[in-house]
Protein backbone atom coordinates (compact mmCIF):
# COMPACT_ATOMS: atom_id res chain seq x y z
CA UNK A 1 0.00 0.00 0.00
CA UNK A 2 1.04 3.01 -1.44
CA UNK A 3 0.93 6.27 1.55
CA UNK A 4 -1.11 9.02 0.89
CA UNK A 5 0.16 13.01 1.70
CA UNK A 6 -3.24 13.93 3.32
CA UNK A 7 -3.91 17.17 1.85
CA UNK A 8 -4.08 20.74 4.18
CA UNK A 9 -7.38 21.61 5.70
CA UNK A 10 -7.21 25.07 6.40
CA UNK A 11 -9.34 26.32 9.52
CA UNK A 12 -9.62 30.26 10.38
CA UNK A 13 -7.67 31.17 13.58
CA UNK A 14 -9.14 32.19 16.88
CA UNK A 15 -6.36 34.13 17.25
CA UNK A 16 -8.08 37.11 15.34
CA UNK A 17 -12.03 35.93 16.39
CA UNK A 18 -14.32 38.13 17.16
CA UNK A 19 -17.30 36.91 18.42
CA UNK A 20 -21.35 39.29 18.52
CA UNK A 21 -21.84 39.73 22.27
CA UNK A 22 -24.41 42.58 21.69
CA UNK A 23 -27.18 39.44 21.23
CA UNK A 24 -27.30 38.58 24.72
CA UNK A 25 -29.80 38.50 26.99
CA UNK A 26 -30.53 41.15 29.64
CA UNK A 27 -32.24 40.52 32.72
CA UNK A 28 -35.61 42.58 33.11
CA UNK A 29 -35.09 45.79 34.48
CA UNK A 30 -31.67 46.19 33.76
CA UNK A 31 -30.09 49.28 31.82
CA UNK A 32 -28.39 48.19 28.52
CA UNK A 33 -25.04 50.48 28.76
CA UNK A 34 -23.35 51.06 25.60
CA UNK A 35 -20.77 48.09 24.77
CA UNK A 36 -17.23 49.11 23.42
CA UNK A 37 -16.58 48.52 19.86
CA UNK A 38 -15.42 45.27 18.65
CA UNK A 39 -11.94 44.88 17.98
CA UNK A 40 -8.94 42.87 16.33
CA UNK A 41 -6.03 42.84 17.72
CA UNK A 42 -3.12 44.61 16.16
CA UNK A 43 -1.83 44.08 12.46
CA UNK A 44 1.21 44.79 10.96
CA UNK A 45 1.18 46.44 7.54
CA UNK A 46 3.28 43.64 5.80
CA UNK A 47 1.03 40.73 7.48
CA UNK A 48 -1.91 39.07 5.21
CA UNK A 49 -4.02 36.92 7.80
CA UNK A 50 -7.57 35.74 8.24
CA UNK A 51 -9.27 37.90 10.39
CA UNK A 52 -12.79 35.98 11.67
CA UNK A 53 -16.04 37.58 12.41
CA UNK A 54 -18.75 34.77 14.38
CA UNK A 55 -22.50 36.00 14.16
CA UNK A 56 -24.20 32.89 15.51
CA UNK A 57 -25.43 35.04 18.81
CA UNK A 58 -28.02 36.91 16.60
CA UNK A 59 -29.10 33.88 14.91
CA UNK A 60 -29.55 31.43 18.42
CA UNK A 61 -32.21 29.72 18.55
CA UNK A 62 -32.42 28.77 14.61
CA UNK A 63 -29.71 26.09 14.32
CA UNK A 64 -30.23 25.55 10.54
CA UNK A 65 -29.53 29.25 9.80
CA UNK A 66 -26.35 30.18 7.88
CA UNK A 67 -25.10 33.12 5.82
CA UNK A 68 -25.35 32.85 1.75
CA UNK A 69 -23.55 36.59 1.10
CA UNK A 70 -20.99 38.84 2.88
CA UNK A 71 -19.62 41.78 2.17
CA UNK A 72 -17.36 44.28 3.91
CA UNK A 73 -16.14 47.65 3.36
CA UNK A 74 -13.05 49.58 4.72
CA UNK A 75 -12.73 53.36 6.30
CA UNK A 76 -10.23 55.15 5.62
CA UNK A 77 -9.45 53.69 2.33
CA UNK A 78 -8.49 56.44 0.07
CA UNK A 79 -4.72 56.60 0.49
CA UNK A 80 -2.31 54.10 -1.28
CA UNK A 81 -0.91 51.63 1.13
CA UNK A 82 -4.42 51.29 3.17
CA UNK A 83 -6.01 48.49 4.43
CA UNK A 84 -7.43 46.36 1.84
CA UNK A 85 -9.54 43.14 1.71
CA UNK A 86 -7.69 40.36 -0.07
CA UNK A 87 -10.64 37.90 0.17
CA UNK A 88 -13.49 36.65 1.92
CA UNK A 89 -15.47 33.43 2.72
CA UNK A 90 -17.89 32.02 4.87
CA UNK A 91 -18.20 28.73 7.40
CA UNK A 92 -21.70 28.51 8.36
CA UNK A 93 -22.28 31.94 10.85
CA UNK A 94 -18.67 32.77 10.52
CA UNK A 95 -17.69 35.52 8.21
CA UNK A 96 -13.48 35.41 7.54
CA UNK A 97 -11.92 38.08 5.72
CA UNK A 98 -8.38 38.29 4.57
CA UNK A 99 -6.69 41.95 5.06
CA UNK A 100 -3.57 43.13 3.70
CA UNK A 101 -1.62 46.15 3.73
CA UNK A 102 -2.76 49.17 5.65
CA UNK A 103 -0.47 52.41 6.79
CA UNK A 104 1.23 52.16 10.11
CA UNK A 105 -0.66 54.05 13.09
CA UNK A 106 -4.03 54.05 11.23
CA UNK A 107 -6.82 52.36 13.05
CA UNK A 108 -9.30 51.36 9.98
CA UNK A 109 -13.09 50.20 10.70
CA UNK A 110 -13.80 47.39 9.01
CA UNK A 111 -17.43 46.93 8.28
CA UNK A 112 -19.16 43.86 7.48
CA UNK A 113 -22.63 43.08 6.20
CA UNK A 114 -24.09 39.28 6.22
CA UNK A 115 -27.37 38.16 5.16
CA UNK A 116 -28.51 34.27 5.92
CA UNK A 117 -30.30 32.04 4.52
CA UNK A 118 -33.56 32.99 6.62
CA UNK A 119 -33.11 36.53 5.35
CA UNK A 120 -31.58 38.14 8.45
CA UNK A 121 -29.29 41.06 7.94
CA UNK A 122 -26.63 42.01 10.26
CA UNK A 123 -24.03 44.28 9.79
CA UNK A 124 -21.28 45.64 12.54
CA UNK A 125 -17.94 47.15 12.51
CA UNK A 126 -15.03 46.19 13.95
CA UNK A 127 -11.52 48.29 14.39
CA UNK A 128 -8.21 47.12 13.37
CA UNK A 129 -5.29 48.96 14.62
CA UNK A 130 -2.12 48.70 12.32
CA UNK A 131 1.13 49.45 13.95
CA UNK A 132 5.00 48.45 12.09
CA UNK A 133 5.28 45.68 14.29
CA UNK A 134 7.99 43.63 12.27
CA UNK A 135 10.76 46.81 12.02
CA UNK A 136 10.78 48.60 15.25
CA UNK A 137 7.81 50.18 17.96
CA UNK A 138 7.27 54.01 16.47
CA UNK A 139 4.42 55.77 18.73
CA UNK A 140 1.25 56.45 16.31
CA UNK A 141 1.12 60.27 15.74
CA UNK A 142 -2.47 60.11 17.90
CA UNK A 143 -1.03 57.66 20.32
CA UNK A 144 -1.77 58.27 24.30
CA UNK A 145 1.56 59.25 26.02
CA UNK A 146 2.65 58.18 29.49
CA UNK A 147 5.44 60.51 31.52
CA UNK A 148 8.46 59.88 29.68
CA UNK A 149 6.63 59.42 26.53
CA UNK A 150 6.16 55.78 26.21
CA UNK A 151 2.43 55.24 24.58
CA UNK A 152 -0.21 54.24 27.08
CA UNK A 153 -1.80 50.64 25.93
CA UNK A 154 -4.76 48.91 26.49
CA UNK A 155 -4.92 45.71 27.83
CA UNK A 156 -3.83 43.67 24.56
CA UNK A 157 -0.78 46.20 24.52
CA UNK A 158 -2.63 48.24 21.73
CA UNK A 159 -1.51 51.70 21.86
CA UNK A 160 -4.94 53.80 23.00
CA UNK A 161 -5.30 56.78 20.72
CA UNK A 162 -6.66 59.93 20.72
CA UNK A 163 -10.53 59.95 18.96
Amino acid sequence: MMPVQSAYFWKPSNARLVVLDTFVPLARASALSAQPPLAWPTKDPSDLLDYVLDFSPAVAGDEGDAIVSVSASVTPCSDPGDLTVSQIGTDGLVAVLWLTAGVAGTTYAVTIAAVTLSGRTIERTVLLPVLSLSSGFTNPTDALDVQGGAPLVDQNGNPILVD
